[in-house]
């Protein structure tokens, strides 16, 4: 899945997506049809529902943005249904050439690590996306089996870095100047090595951490990372207040969308004019 062409063809993740980027700016959609989006849009909530708003999603955007994120555990909630509905998802995506990134948060030790990297980034496997999200909180080395598929196939994974939730502080600000999270920044820079325009090793760091990346003193230019950036609209960040927080590294940010885009949904159409008026922000 992913591009259509197996690995030998494939170029790598980062790559890709700085053409898709230079194409149609750097925004991410995400693809998530909460139960309320759903009911807004006349759609039942159970798999075919899911289904027929995720593709609506693919048919609308293909073309105009840079990514898309399905929201697996929207899918899930579905059990075999909802799965086989992701699956579709992410076939239509690589048919009609759209990057996709399964937001899974997968992260593990040992062979079940390397059994998720068989779902998520592996060739043949119905669930293979362009790019998959991980949580390196059971050490960033246990991610390997990932990190691998991802070089082997061509595929790439955004690390969640700093996120911009409450609790988030607890763990990933431990340290102060040595802290947690940019300790991942730091082993995500060894991962991309210097590549450009970035590397297929990403990050994910939420769109209002604020002033968090100054006082723990992560550099995020170093990491020559395509860097998440989750938070935009509807979780209360501007397009000025990811200049203010990442205009060091704004090309390499990607900035993401769902709920200020979806709620504009169901048609195409609409979609399209909310997405533009996204981008707009993002370029002003």
């Amino acid at each position: 899945m992913g591009t259509g062409h197996d690995a030998g063809t494939r170029d790598p993740f980062g790559t890709r997506l700085g053409r898709a980027m230079e194409a149609h700016g750097p925004l991410c959609v995400g693809i998530d049809p909460h139960p309320g989006l759903l009911a807004d849009w006349e759609l039942p909530d159970d798999a075919s529902g899911v289904e027929r708003f995720a593709l609506r999603v693919v048919e609308a955007l293909a073309g105009q943005v840079a990514l898309v994120k399905p929201q697996v555990a929207l899918f899930e909630r579905h059990g075999s249904a909802g799965i086989a509905a992701l699956e579709r998802t992410l076939a239509a995506c690589a048919d009609a050439g759209l990057l996709s990134l399964a937001d899974a948060k997968r992260g593990d030790i040992g062979s079940t690590m390397a059994a998720y990297a068989d779902a998520w980034l592996a060739d043949g496997s119905p669930l293979a996306a362009d790019a998959v999200t991980l949580s390196p909180y059971l050490g960033f080395g246990s991610l390997r089996p990932a990190l691998d598929a991802a070089a082997a196939t061509g595929r790439g994974v955004f690390v969640l870095g700093l996120t911009s939730n409450p609790e988030g502080a607890s763990v990933q600000h431990v340290g102060g100047a040595a802290s947690v999270a940019r300790s991942i920044v730091e082993a995500t820079a060894a991962e991309n090595d210097g590549a450009t325009p970035f590397g297929s090793t990403g990050l994910v760091i939420g769109a209002t951490v604020g002033p968090a990346l100054r006082e723990l003193g992560i550099d995020l230019a170093a990491s020559h990372a395509p860097i998440l950036a989750p938070g935009l609209g509807a979780q209360g960040a501007t397009g000025a207040d990811l200049r203010a927080v990442f205009g060091a590294v704004w090309d390499q940010l990607v900035p993401t969308s769902s709920r200020d885009i979806l709620r504009h949904g169901p048609t195409q159409r609409a979609l399209q004019d909310a997405t533009s008026r996204v981008q707009e922000d993002l370029r002003s």
